[in-house]
């Protein structure tokens, strides 16, 4: 007869600290102990992560912005809104970014590629757009005045915010496109930087700490030591919508003395916001395992040429 044994491995399975113990027994000398040393292997080898950056960017001003109106599908950037663009460009220039996904409305894509031009990193990637980060749709109220809609929404006996005018997108069909654009990004990001990720493990990055206050102001913040970056620019109530997505329905954790209620406002034109997602390949597929958030709604340093 063999050496009958048990050997008990620990690791962590969750960013709530769960822990759970696998028991391998290896009998020697038979062939068993083979195939129960591979599958051991193979088990802690799916156990690893891929943790990057993911930096949301709502478009620069529109005439429409700056009139309080409510904006259709194509409308370019007002003078205004190209200078924001420019600064956030300079402001990014030096900001490694290993993937960029744009909106495929017009002000979007003109920020987007005034980020980019700015920014040595961005010179080889290839700029995704895609219509899943479109502004939310309101229907037969785009183009009259934000108030003229609250009006609306109080007629009906509804909040503004969750106010669906006739023929709009509700907000479950833009977290909906939210839910569609992550999943998408965590299998394009797991597929194309599953061999970045080096010895990382979901710890390491919990354990890296990370500055809170606003007045550091760098671009690089969260980013530092983390070779895969994605660039997103979108919009004001879909930026909206996806933050809320990320933080009530994702668990993603907040910075030290955030406000929720500035969490969950609308960001300023070229307003930064930047989370840190944490992936685990299963079963041939990258879901999520883990996600905090570094800074939200950055608005200061480089920003200087916004009105």
């Amino acid at each position: 007869m063999g050496f009958l044994a048990s050997k008990i491995i620990e690791f962590r399975v969750s960013p709530l600290q769960r822990e759970w113990r696998c028991h391998v027994w290896i009998l020697f000398p038979s062939i068993l102990s083979v195939h129960l040393v591979t599958y051991t292997r193979a088990l802690l080898y799916s156990m690893k992560t891929l943790t990057f950056a993911l930096s949301l960017i709502r478009h620069g001003e529109t005439q429409y912005n700056k009139d309080g109106l409510l904006p259709g599908h194509r409308f370019p950037l007002s003078e205004s809104g190209l200078q924001q663009a420019e600064a956030a460009g300079c402001y990014l220039k030096d900001v490694e970014c290993s993937n960029v996904f744009s909106s495929n409305m017009l002000r979007a894509q003109q920020t987007v590629q005034t980020i980019m031009k700015h920014n040595r990193s961005c010179s080889g990637l290839q700029l995704v757009c895609d219509p899943l980060l479109k502004e939310k749709s309101f229907g037969i109220a785009e183009g009259r005045l934000v108030q003229d809609v609250r009006e609306m929404a109080e007629a009906a006996g509804q909040s503004f915010p969750g106010f669906t005018p006739p023929k709009g997108e509700t907000q479950e069909q833009v977290t909906q496109r939210v839910k569609e654009f992550l999943e998408k990004t965590f299998q394009q990001i797991g597929a194309e930087h599953w061999c970045d990720r080096g010895e990382e493990d979901e710890t390491s990055s919990s354990s890296n700490p990370l500055s809170t206050s606003p007045a550091e102001g760098r671009a690089d913040e969260g980013v530092r030591g983390f070779p895969v970056h994605a660039l997103v620019i979108t919009h004001g109530a879909h930026m909206c919508m996806a933050v809320r997505f990320l933080v009530e329905e994702l668990g993603c954790s907040l910075p030290p003395g955030s406000d929720k209620e500035h969490v969950f406002a609308l960001s300023p034109n070229t307003g930064l916001s930047r989370f840190l997602l944490t992936v685990r390949r299963a079963e041939g597929r990258f879901a999520l395992s883990a996600i905090r958030c570094v800074f939200v709604h950055r608005k200061g340093g480089a920003f200087k040429s916004r009105s």
